[in-house]
């Protein structure tokens, strides 16, 4: 009776000598493996077979390589597991050793898959023509090379919301939450929840706070009077003009990303490491038994 192997794809997620030394290292190791079979091998450029038989998708690089690797798959999305060579990594959370360590749990089947919000956004531009873009993390609209506030319309469903005074507009889903939303004042929402964020950059009036609201809504955004200059930008790695004739549709998409998760993950403890959140200052331990408030010389 055959043994069942473990059928991988890897996407080398970028050129970068860091992740070429990675997969000339890693190459070699895992085709030596029992149990292991490599079915394909891709750089973020070349297209992947959507009839080829895989168990998951390796890939090397940092979150910005998983995004990527998210519209390569497009809609047929296999569980995804990130190798990290980037920085932060809440997405390709394992390093090259913790990878090779933890690869006998993946060919016996311990490992969970956690499903994820996807987006789809498509631009209706003045000529007609639909642009449509599937997406992980967030869609922007930015001011960009204008240097100018944007007036951005916000419709949810068929409500009119507000209009935003501001130098740009986030919509997030929670994975993206701790992207560009974050760096803007946005919450950090736990990656399972179905929602989205909507967080105002640079608003003007002070008031004006993120929303979060269900993601079986349909957004809908426009920015009057749109000066040139304006972007949408998809993931931080579309970028298109945005014009005054222009809209923006954002809404789920039906594929979901699926991200494999080895046994002990946390997701608070992965905010604690790559947020450097220390907890509270003691200060009895470091003010020589002061009370909080109070400095001793």
């Amino acid at each position: 009776m055959a043994i069942p192997s473990l059928k991988l794809i890897i996407l080398t997620g970028s050129d970068t000598p860091q992740v070429r030394s990675c997969w000339a290292s890693l190459r070699p190791w895992l085709a030596a493996q029992p149990g292991v079979r490599l079915v394909g091998e891709f750089t973020p450029s070349q297209a992947i077979p959507a009839e080829l038989d895989a168990d998951m998708v390796v890939v090397l690089g940092g979150d910005g390589s998983i995004l990527r690797g998210c519209r390569q798959l497009g809609a047929r999305q296999l569980p995804i597991l990130g190798i990290n060579l980037g920085r932060l990594g809440f997405l390709a959370e394992l390093s090259p050793h913790e990878f090779q360590a933890g690869l006998h749990l993946l060919c016996s089947g311990q490992y969970s898959i956690i499903e994820h919000l996807m987006f789809q956004c498509t631009h209706f531009d003045s000529t007609g023509v639909q642009y449509c873009d599937l997406g992980l993390n967030e869609v922007t609209i930015t001011s960009g090379g204008s240097l100018k506030m944007l007036d951005i319309d916000l419709r949810i469903d068929d409500e009119e919301v507000t209009t935003f005074s501001c130098d740009g507009l986030i919509i997030s889903t929670p994975v993206g939450s701790t992207a560009h939303n974050l760096s803007a004042g946005g919450p950090i929402l736990r990656q399972e929840l179905q929602v989205f964020t909507i967080t105002p950059i640079c608003p003007h009036t002070l008031t004006v706070r993120p929303i979060v609201d269900s993601a079986s809504r349909v957004y809908r955004l426009c920015v009057k009077e749109s000066p040139s200059g304006v972007m949408l930008v998809i993931d931080g790695q579309i970028h298109r003009p945005l014009l005054a004739t222009d809209h923006v549709v954002v809404q789920r998409a039906q594929p979901t990303l699926k991200l494999v998760r080895l046994p002990g993950y946390s997701y608070y403890g992965t905010l604690h490491r790559k947020l450097g959140w220390q907890g509270q200052l003691d200060y009895r331990e470091r003010r020589g038994g002061s009370r909080p408030g109070e400095f001793s010389e």
